[in-house]
């Protein structure tokens, strides 16, 4: 059902921009479906940071869409861009691919071992992978097609037309002293580091103007392919461009009306794209709201092509636990395709839909991530009981599905953590994990581990690729004689205690009854009281009796949560081990 707005004090970030860009499309083109827009840069791998990008854009289009307009969700593929550096720790890649610095990305091989035709073409196709798993649809555009097959022709000559204008809104940022660096919200595209590398206010590149005067064009070199070009000379009238480079010394004069080998440079390139798709929203990170930067010089040229700036929220840095900020022309930085590796689809959306695009957040691939699970069950369970805010019951909705219809989802959602254990101590043993599974509950047990799936396989991966090696837990292999044998009379009777229970309590649930209510029962209360009806000192009972459980079965202080553990080992080992 669609998300109605009732107020922007109660509905959520998403349905107050719905909202706004309802109002404004049908403002500057009734009758024709919102465009929203993205874009990437498929310089290297395509990081979470980066999915900000398209997460912002999509939810807002799935609202629209599921209020019955028409909407064109574009990414943008800025597979045109100049490849600016080897990106490090990228399998198949090595130093020669720096012989490529200045080509187009769809110009440079792909890795070693890769079934793409190109870089670009390689890097997309986990993005586009990982998009269908999330359910995100959109009209892919790539740049390179753009430009290459004339479809910007028009575009590229007004703007050479009116070079002297767009030099001119330039200028009133080019002779400021570009402000103190800050820390980057937006992770930064390639189409962003191209820019960078000129003299604009912001660091970013405006063009080249010499003794010939400005051009906001930039042709790649009919011999080598690379951009290190700088335009000598341009003739309106007849479109002669003439053009030399500096890497390998040719040089040549086009016409630019039959030209397809150059682009607009970015602050150029940006707006163009603006009023050429008449985009109604598209967001932008804080280094892009800064005096002189794209987004904001991009709000004057657009008037030059005859539009008007999308609607564009500034977005956050998006976090991983434990990691700096992520480049995507630097290696080693975590994918969409690798946090879908380890958390199912629905999870993965609601971290983007419940903050508002200013708020950051951070991504959990350390044991971070079995708390995020917990709380996505606890809004999961308020949600089918209805208990759930109005707010939470928005971005529930849209993280399990969209207005096509809900993703799939695991049949069996057992606790994350519950089956993170699991996998751990199985070790990958699919009739153990079953088994073990089928105890939580013997009232209702699992026919199969796919009930599980794929949330258990989520779990199995994040054990496998995520927990350092001496984290696992290893079962002992042999009682600890030694441990056993130094017992004293209380440790003694509170194994017998548990032993003696283990039979009537095999489940999860009555598992966890007994562990907890042992010490209890040592200190003469029932194993049912409340932790109101309990001295302090119970809690400090039962974690020493909980270090002694971990000792002889795993050998360490800490572990998987015990009633699992108990579970995973068998009821018969379990009694070895504890001395029976």
């Amino acid at each position: 059902m669609p998300i109605v707005a009732q107020s922007t004090e109660t509905t959520d970030w998403v349905s107050r921009f719905a909202d706004e860009v309802i109002e404004e499309s049908e403002r500057r083109a009734p009758g024709k479906p919102v465009v929203v827009a993205s874009g990437l840069s498929p310089s290297g791998p395509i990081h979470l940071g980066n999915l900000r990008e398209v997460m912002t854009p999509h939810l807002v289009a799935d609202e629209v869409r599921r209020r019955g307009h028409r909407v064109r969700h574009l990414i943008s593929w800025d597979d045109y861009d100049r490849y600016r550096k080897v990106p490090a720790d990228v399998p198949g890649v090595d130093k020669t691919w720096s012989e490529h610095i200045g080509k187009p990305l769809t110009s440079v091989p792909a890795p070693k071992g890769s079934a793409h035709p190109n870089w670009a073409e390689h890097f997309k196709a986990a993005m586009v992978e990982s998009l269908a798993e999330m359910g995100v649809e959109f009209d892919g555009i790539s740049q390179t097609a753009q430009y290459t097959s004339g479809v910007y022709r028009e575009q590229i000559l007004h703007a050479m037309k009116h070079r002297g204008d767009i030099d001119a809104i330039l200028g009133q940022y080019r002779t400021k002293k570009a402000p103190a660096k800050k820390q980057q919200q937006k992770p930064v595209d390639e189409a962003e580091l191209e820019a960078a590398e000129g003299s604009g206010a912001a660091g970013e590149d405006d063009g080249s103007s010499g003794a010939a005067g400005y051009f906001p064009y930039k042709p790649y070199c009919g011999n080598c392919e690379k951009d290190f070009t700088t335009v000598t000379s341009y003739d309106d009238d007849s479109t002669e461009l003439t053009y030399a480079c500096t890497e390998c010394g040719f040089s040549e004069t086009v016409r630019l009306n039959e030209f397809n080998r150059g682009k607009l440079v970015w602050k150029v390139d940006w707006p163009m794209r603006w009023a050429y798709e008449g985009v109604i929203f598209e967001p932008s990170g804080v280094d892009h709201s800064s005096p002189g930067s794209s987004f904001q010089v991009g709000g004057q040229i657009v008037g030059i092509f005859g539009g008007e700036q999308p609607i564009g929220p500034m977005y956050a840095f998006v976090g991983i636990s434990g990691m700096a900020k992520m480049s995507s022309s630097k290696g080693g930085v975590p994918t969409p395709g690798d946090a879908l590796k380890i958390m199912e689809p629905q999870l993965l959306r609601w971290l983007y839909a419940r903050r508002r695009p200013n708020q950051s957040f951070k991504i959990a691939f350390d044991q971070e991530i079995q708390r995020l699970y917990d709380e996505w069950d606890r809004l999961d369970a308020k949600v089918d009981d209805g208990s759930a805010l109005p707010g939470d019951v928005a971005a529930h909705s849209r993280a399990v599905g969209t207005a096509g219809g809900e993703l799939p989802r695991t049949p069996r959602p057992l606790p994350y953590r519950t089956l993170a254990s699991v996998a751990d101590i199985t070790g990958g043993h699919a009739d153990q994990a079953l088994r073990i599974l089928s105890d939580l509950d013997p009232s209702n047990p699992l026919g199969s581990l796919d009930e599980a799936r794929p949330r258990y396989d989520k779990a199995e991966a994040w054990i496998n690729n995520h927990v350092p090696a001496d984290q696992r837990t290893i079962v002992r292999a042999e009682p600890d004689a030694e441990l056993l044998k130094s017992l004293d009379e209380q440790g003694q009777r509170s194994l017998r205690l548990l032993l003696d229970g283990l039979a009537a309590n095999w489940s999860l649930d009555g598992l966890t009854h007994l562990v907890y209510g042992v010490p209890k029962v040592q200190a003469g209360f029932s194993a049912d009281a409340t932790p109101k009806e309990l001295p302090p000192e119970i809690k400090t009972a039962q974690r020493s009796f909980f270090a002694l459980l971990y000792h002889l079965l795993v050998g360490r202080d800490t572990g998987p949560r015990l009633p699992t553990l108990l579970l995973a080992v068998g009821q018969d080992r379990v009694r070895a081990l504890l001395g029976e």
